[in-house]
């Protein structure tokens, strides 16, 4: 019986299969990412007991600004915040797509051609007839391959995958700040808008006062010291209206840059006596690892940073590569495709560290280091975005109670202002009452204004706080289609229910469907002063 001979060309394809089966089977060094514990608390510590479940819509409509949604849209496309984010997920993509090459051969062609010429007096002596001055010819094809036996390499690639999520939700959180921001800076805007009309009608009315002093005391009906209090009163009023102007000026030049365009004025729509106000969104703490974009990106960045443990640790085992050669030589080019000039070669190399003098020790200490700061990040996070949640309800609830009361005193001091001249004007009282009581009324105009945009802004801040899946709709109007699918597909890539959620977090257990954003909205308080107002695991 003929023994078996194994025939040489048959090594390649055996060596691939090996590869195949080393790196697809091979052992994964360091610690799988499970989502660490965080003490949640069962609700809210200022809860509203109005909210409904809006966190899902774009609640920005609710104020039925035609203006506002405008604003909104123009910065979503045009805003430079989020066009860094979007090329910096750009960036993380490029990295995670270097990154995870390794994991397979590395094929590169090429040809060379030189003219030489040989020694003819060397240790071996050129045949006779054969000329020193000849041309080569090279066609190879060059094969390498590192087998990731002990899962470096898979590592590396889930840190890269888990960075390039991180980035897009930090892209999403850049996105949710704007609308915020935007929203924000156009009701402060309305807020000065509203202040400044206050302050021009009371200077209008207290022109008129001391031109009417003025014709009395020429007459001598009154003082020269209530002459002089009505011209004070005047020019205290008058001094208000360029503070006001400039504050105006500034808050239209800081919109203008969140609108992605130079410094300049800004369209106005409805007066903020005229917005409806939105409905109060309703949420559990344990919602908010869900919804908001940031804890998910520092929830991406733990991931990242725990599969760099692995990375590390693989470091102090083998390393096993293949190489191999393909190709043809020859010093006739009309030869070079021929079969005698063809040439192979193939190859196995491991290496195995014996002294570091510390190195691999080192690296797996920095990244555990760095896995438990992402980690006590993460926990600060979610804690930081409960203290925002709460804060916010409890400024939205006490500027509510604070701006009925306001209003109640806004009528109060009218009646008394009113009452006031009319005893000045019966002869039962001194001028100083009646300004005591138009300088008072003034005031409290002023500061009801300031607490109805507070109402407002606190409302907008407890949207932002939330999160929800009005981010993802907000995203929509960025434009950017090809980014967000790359990032998805690697996302999907990743398997298990962490990829899908962030791929679009509006599927997940949170996010459920919500009532139309005009369903159910709070009347504005400041439209009657006298009422109340109204009110995931990472996969291996």
């Amino acid at each position: 019986m003929r023994g078996f001979a194994f025939p040489l060309r048959w090594l390649p394809a055996l060596l691939l299969t090996i590869g195949l089966a080393i790196g697809l089977g091979g052992c994964l060094l360091g610690p799988d990412y499970v989502r660490p514990n965080v003490p949640t608390p069962a609700n809210f510590r200022f809860a509203a007991s109005e909210a409904v479940d809006a966190a899902n819509t774009p609640w920005w409509e609710q104020f039925q600004d035609p203006v506002l949604n405008d604003l909104i849209l123009a910065a979503l496309a045009d805003n430079k915040d989020v066009k860094i984010a979007a090329a910096r997920v750009d960036q993380f993509l490029g990295q995670f797509v270097t990154t995870r090459s390794a994991l397979f051969p590395q094929v590169n062609a090429g040809f060379d051609a030189s003219r030489q010429r040989a020694s003819q007096r060397g240790p071996t002596p050129l045949p006779a007839g054969v000329s020193p001055v000849f041309n080569e010819f090279q066609a190879p094809l060059t094969v390498a391959w590192e087998l990731d036996f002990f899962g470096r390499v898979r590592r590396e690639t889930e840190s890269a995958r888990a960075s390039l999520l991180a980035s897009e939700e930090g892209r999403r959180a850049t996105i949710l700040s704007l609308v915020a921001s935007v929203a924000t800076a156009y009701i402060n805007l309305r807020d000065l808008d509203q202040q400044l009309a206050i302050a021009r009608a009371t200077t209008d009315s207290r022109a008129g006062s001391v031109k009417v002093f003025q014709a009395r005391f020429s007459g001598g009906d009154v003082s020269q010291m209530e002459l002089a209090q009505s011209q004070s009163e005047y020019e205290a009023s008058l001094a208000t209206i360029p503070q006001l102007e400039t504050q105006i000026a500034q808050q239209e030049d800081s919109l203008s840059v969140l609108l992605g365009r130079n410094p300049g004025p800004i369209l106005r729509g409805r007066e903020l006596t005229e917005l409806v106000l939105p409905a109060v969104p309703a949420g559990l703490p344990s919602d908010l690892i869900e919804r908001r974009p940031d804890l998910l990106q520092a929830e991406q960045n733990l991931v990242a940073a725990n599969a760099l443990i692995g990375a590390a640790r693989a470091l102090y085992f083998p390393q096993i590569s293949l190489t191999g050669l393909f190709g043809s030589t020859s010093i006739e080019f009309s030869k070079l495709f021929t079969g005698p000039a063809r040439v192979w070669s193939y190859a196995g190399s491991l290496t195995v560290p014996i002294f570091t003098a510390g190195s691999i020790s080192g690296q797996v200490s920095q990244a555990e280091a760095q896995q438990q700061q992402a980690l006590v990040q993460y926990q600060l996070a979610i804690q930081t975005a409960f203290q925002e949640v709460d804060d916010a309800l409890i400024a939205l609830q006490k500027s509510r109670e604070q701006l009925v009361v306001q209003a109640r005193q806004v009528d109060s001091l009218r009646t008394y202002a009113r009452l006031a001249r009319l005893r000045f004007e019966g002869g039962y009282t001194s001028y100083i009452e009646v300004l005591d009581a138009e300088r008072s009324l003034f005031n409290a105009q002023l500061s009801y204004t300031q607490t109805n945009g507070l109402v407002f802004s606190s409302l907008i801040g407890l949207y932002k706080a939330m999160g929800g899946g009005w981010v993802v709709q907000a995203e929509a109007m960025t434009g950017r289609v090809m980014g967000q699918k790359a990032v998805a597909q690697v996302a999907s890539q990743s398997g298990g229910q962490s990829g899908s959620q962030l791929a679009n977090p509006s599927t997940s257990p949170s996010a459920s469907p919500s009532a139309s954003p005009s369903a159910s909205p709070s009347a504005n308080p400041s439209a009657n002063p006298s009422t109340t107002s109204p009110g995931a695991e990472q996969p291996k």
